[in-house]
């Protein structure tokens, strides 16, 4: 990130914005096992086709998510497979925070 402009600075923030959601995340996690419709991300996720359709034109829109349709239904599936990598990185740093605070924790508590 060093000496981007503002404008890039911008458009970086807008992607993290887009993984920010935690709907996001769960559909990200089901197009990684395979493409899928509005409808089965909807029954998957246990929220309503609108709300899932307004997520996936956010991920579009940040090129995490291609749409393809095929007759009447439109199909959601992972346009840049860096982002699981990305998601790794930080999910693996979060679990090390909490295996810290967890052996803190322990430090602290009284043996049984």
């Amino acid at each position: 990130m060093e000496n981007l402009p503002p404008e890039a600075l911008t458009e970086i923030a807008a992607y993290f914005q887009a993984l920010s959601e935690p709907t996001r995340l769960q559909i990200l996690n089901l197009l990684r096992q395979e493409e899928r419709n509005v409808g089965e991300l909807a029954q998957l996720c246990g929220f309503t086709a609108a709300n899932i359709s307004r997520h996936l034109t956010m991920l579009t829109k940040h090129g995490l998510v291609a749409r393809e349709s095929r007759g009447t239904s439109a199909y959601y599936r992972i346009a840049d497979e860096s982002v699981y990598e990305l998601c790794d990185l930080v999910c693996g740093k979060i679990a090390r925070q909490l295996q810290q605070a967890a052996q803190k924790h322990q430090v602290f508590s009284p043996s049984e």
